[in-house]
């Protein structure tokens, strides 16, 4: 097998004449050089250097292993300078995909201070929820994922949310969901960085009885609401609603359901249900005509979800990476 270190030799002994001479140029001994270049004779079979009066020439072998070996140290030595560019974080990248609350709110900071720092790392973004993103970053299609989960009512695993059409339409829909709820919430194998626990907040017309309970004036609870209109998120949302609500005993009427924050904060607004968001989606939608109230659970304690950075094991190690998910941490640590 031909070792880059046998070419270094070779070349040396091409440039310098002798074996002494490549010693001194390679700071090594003459012995050492000439059991190198009988080493890298004995990998090809034949001979590569021939004696000329008191120096020596390449054998024609010589001369075309010289002309390949040039190009292979040149892009050896290329890559050794980008491998140690991505480790000091002169260069690199990072492929980050976020759900849009995240997006607007987590990812601008983050992204911001990373590039003052290191501008030879370059970012990406794309959005998606989970558990698409999850399967991007298990796929290898990015470095980091963004992902929030709620955490689960004592008793059991999380409802899917109530579906529609006939009795096989709507087991299969209800199956599907919590497939998908499930490969959401199993990080098992991922590098898990916790970023914050997201508040989730009520939405009332601001007509509504309760919309008094706004400005620090007392949570609502969620049993308060049980005889109202709703209207809901993304099915990961849906379902998480369905199980706060049957925790708090009744069933929600969900007659609205949109992944569209604007759309919530107008439907509620017209008057034509209630609604739960998360207090990031609210930092990026006007929410006027609606009163916002915190909401509490059955339990007593705050409705949230758990917002978090999620990378693969191997992945964690790259500096880049690394990096990018000490940012995200810290833009989460300063809100």
């Amino acid at each position: 097998m031909i070792e880059a270190r046998h070419l270094r030799v070779l070349r040396a002994v091409a440039r310098t004449g002798s074996f002494s001479a490549a010693a001194r140029e390679l700071g090594c001994t003459q012995p050492a050089i000439s059991q190198q270049m009988k080493a890298l004779e004995k990998s090809v079979d034949t001979p590569l250097v021939v004696r000329s009066g008191r120096g020596m020439q390449l054998s024609e072998a010589g001369r075309v292993l010289l002309k390949h070996a040039t190009g292979i140290l040149a892009g050896l030595s290329a890559a050794e300078e980008e491998v140690a560019a991505i480790a000091g974080l002169r260069a690199g990248r990072v492929r980050l995909v976020s759900f849009p609350t995240a997006s607007s709110t987590l990812v601008p900071p983050a992204v911001a201070r990373l590039r003052d720092s290191h501008p030879g790392v370059r970012v990406s973004l794309v959005e998606a929820e989970p558990p698409e993103s999850l399967a991007m970053l298990r796929g290898g299609e990015c470095e980091i994922a963004l992902a929030f989960r709620y955490p689960q009512a004592p008793g059991g695993a999380p409802a899917p949310a109530p579906a529609h059409g006939t009795p096989r339409e709507a087991r299969a829909e209800a199956n599907l969901e919590a497939q998908q709820l499930s490969a959401t919430t199993d990080w098992s194998d991922l590098v898990v960085t916790p970023l914050l626990d997201d508040p989730l907040v009520g939405l009332l017309p601001a007509a509504h009885p309760l919309a008094g309970r706004g400005g620090g004036r007392g949570p609502v609870e969620l049993a308060e609401l049980a005889g109202e209109q709703w209207i809901a998120g993304c099915p990961q949302c849906r379902g998480h609603l369905v199980e706060l609500c049957a925790g708090a005993g009744f069933e929600p009427r969900i007659d609205f359901a949109t992944d569209d924050y604007p759309a919530v904060v107008g439907l509620v607004a017209a008057g034509l249900g209630v609604a739960v968001l998360p207090g990031l989606a609210l930092e990026s939608v006007r929410p006027d005509g609606v009163s916002e109230v915190a909401v509490r659970t059955a339990s007593g304690a705050p409705a949230v979800r758990q917002v978090v950075a999620l990378t693969l094991p191997d992945l964690a190690e790259v500096p880049a990476v690394a990096l990018m998910l000490e940012r995200l941490a810290g833009a989460a640590a300063g809100r």
